[in-house]
């Protein structure tokens, strides 16, 4: 006998309809899909049982294969078969071929945006992760016997607006309603935060197969708040498969021009470091050219193979807490990450600097897509009355450029997402009709020193003396960390907008170093900005006294007065040429001070023509 739903009066007549959401964890070495099903997130297996999928896809003149099928061909059609896809995503073939030497894929360019060569015709990195996706996507239909109304797909917390579109534009190709992107701790801590109820300050560490990062967050009674986040889209257990491939190549004499496939040694490298987690000696194996060739690595050797890229991901960690204004005491639990993190010795170090046992109970592997799919499961409405708040924070500033190539800032890092800030600006010159809006990123103080994100115009605007138009500048940061700029002249209300999506990502090595600068030459960046504006003022001033004198010069003043303020504004013209801040400060004052009477005698003169014509009774 079928059961009936019997709705509530004033409710939907279909109750027992339920919207599937799924979260997708699209990571560089596997991929996840999750679910919630009877109050619990899980993730869905294949029909062979696999929850993993190999984020792996071969191109052959008949189609395509995706996952462990795949995987297995990446070693006899290394071309064809592009592994690790999302370390390429929003950068350019010269940054990717700078940054990994061994790639076995052909580029059909060596610049621009890298799109590969295969056997079913060109290839770019949205086109392959769609193809990762559309697998995960068709995984949860088959599983749930139904549509999806849409995916959580998370991110490495330091992909920046290239990355993250591209992320979203491969998710649309495959057919999915993207309801936001997550960034991966900040996964892996709502999958912590609501499984145990855990509340304070936590830090997690995420090392999966090629990208890292660490997120430090404060939990408080259903509220995630990331304080701050470091990372290195560069670094990952790949790295250590290739230290242990590279050691073993020269431990066994074989040139570089012998390694005839890379994806063998990295293959036999992998095995290394997987049976090196649980024993103390595993043997290095594989058949080049018919010869075999065997070398045991032991665990202390691997240990110190790897030791150099486990300090750089320490030395992240130390930042964030720093950028965090935290100590290591105030951390009061550390979530473990990434399949990575499965190296006993990486779960060493970490606990060793944060001074406490890092959580490793639910599997690295599944569970940012755990926490994926509890945030989808709430976004597609299952739980309205859920309370959870996630807040993310941007990893750089965002501002515009000003008069005398100055920053000014207008969103700074570490603020939380999703946000929307403006601020108002002027224009510099008499009768200007148009704006140059110049979009940066960083924390330095001079336009040379930052990252240029866009560049448009504003234009259409009345024409106005210098000073009296009012701009305002807004910025607006979506949850999915996307930037959008509005500029409008307020008094017309013409406007002109942009949505700021950089042609490629940013190096970490890139994002630290420009935090690292800002803190090192904070005090000359703050010299050279009052000198700047100060330079700009000055500038200001000259070619004001320089119109009023063009005007009035004649008719108001006596010769010697008027030698007087030529003297002055030649003063002020050689100040602002030197680095002296208060020298020019005090030629301003002292052109200010000549200009006193000119200046008087101008005001009376405009009063009188105001005034010409008009009777008493009149005013």
């Amino acid at each position: 006998m079928a059961l009936l739903q019997i709705a509530e009066p004033g409710q939907t007549a279909a109750p027992h309809e339920r919207k599937i959401g799924i979260g997708i964890d699209l990571g560089t070495t596997n991929s996840l899909v999750s679910v919630v099903r009877s109050g619990r997130c899980e993730t869905l297996p294949d029909a062979k049982g696999q929850h993993l999928l190999p984020s792996v896809v071969q191109y052959t003149e008949s189609g395509k294969v995706v996952g462990e099928a795949a995987k297995l061909q990446a070693a006899s059609d290394s071309t064809n078969t592009i592994v690790s896809v999302k370390r390429f995503m929003g950068r350019s073939v010269e940054d990717v071929l700078s940054t990994w030497h061994k790639l076995p894929y052909k580029f059909v360019s060596s610049t621009g945006n890298p799109v590969f060569s295969t056997a079913q015709g060109n290839k770019n990195p949205i086109q392959i992760s769609s193809d990762i996706l559309a697998c995960l996507k068709s995984r949860a239909e088959s599983s749930m016997g139904d549509e999806l109304t849409g995916a959580v797909i998370t991110v490495p917390a330091y992909f920046d607006d290239a990355q993250r579109q591209s992320t979203k534009d491969a998710a649309q190709l495959a057919g999915l309603n993207v309801l936001r992107l997550l960034n991966e701790p900040t996964a892996a801590a709502i999958a912590y935060g609501l499984d145990h109820e855990e509340e304070g300050c936590i830090a997690v560490y995420d090392l999966g197969g090629g990208t890292f990062d660490v997120s430090i967050l404060n939990l408080n009674k259903g509220v995630f708040e990331v304080l701050a986040t470091g990372g290195d889209t560069a670094l990952g257990g790949d790295d250590f498969d290739l230290a242990i491939a590279e050691y073993a190549a020269e431990e066994l004499n074989l040139q570089e021009e012998s390694m005839a496939s890379h994806r063998i040694f990295m293959d036999s490298a992998k095995q290394v470091k997987e049976a090196l987690s649980q024993a103390d000696i595993a043997n290095f194996s594989l058949e080049l050219d018919g010869t075999t060739y065997s070398l045991e690595i032991s665990k202390a050797k691997f240990e110190q193979l790897i030791t150099a890229q486990l300090q750089k991901s320490i030395k992240i960690c130390q930042k964030a807490l720093l950028d965090a204004k935290l100590k290591k005491s105030d951390i009061t639990q550390v979530v473990m990450v990434g399949g990575s993190t499965r190296v006993p010795y990486v779960r060493r170090m970490v606990g060793e600097f944060f001074e406490s046992e890092p959580l490793t109970s639910i599997d690295p592997d599944k569970v940012v897509a755990i926490g994926a799919g509890i945030q989808a499961d709430i976004l597609v409405g299952n739980k309205p009355d859920n309370d959870m708040l996630l807040l993310d924070v941007l990893p750089l500033s965002l501002g515009i450029e000003t008069m005398g190539g100055l920053v000014e800032k207008i969103i700074p890092r570490n603020t939380t997402i999703p946000v929307a800030r403006a601020q108002e600006f002027t224009t510099f010159k008499d009768g200007q009709t148009a704006m140059m809006i110049h979009v940066l990123q960083g924390e330095r103080e001079l336009v040379d020193d930052c990252r240029s994100l866009a560049k448009f115009n504003l234009t259409d605007m009345p024409a106005m003396a210098a000073g009296a138009a009012h701009i305002r500048v807004t910025f607006q940061v979506d949850a999915d960390g996307l930037l959008s700029v509005t500029a409008m002249e307020k008094s017309t209300g013409v406007q002109a907008q942009i949505q700021v999506k950089p042609s490629y990502g940013l190096e970490e090595s890139e994002v630290l170093a420009m935090l690292s600068a800002s803190m090192t030459h904070a005090k000359e960046d703050m010299q050279a900005r009052m000198l700047k504006e100060q330079q700009v003022e000055a500038q200001r001033v000259i070619e004001a006294i320089e119109s009023a004198l063009a005007t009035d010069g004649e008719a108001l003043l006596a010769p010697k007065e008027r030698e007087e303020i030529d003297q002055a504004l030649t003063s002020l013209a050689t100040s602002m040429q030197g680095a002296d801040t208060e020298n020019i400060k005090q030629a301003i004052e002292n052109l200010d001070q000549v200009s006193q009477t000119f200046a008087s005698r101008r005001m009376d003169k405009s009063i009188r023509e105001a005034l010409s014509g008009q009777s008493v009774s009149d005013l």
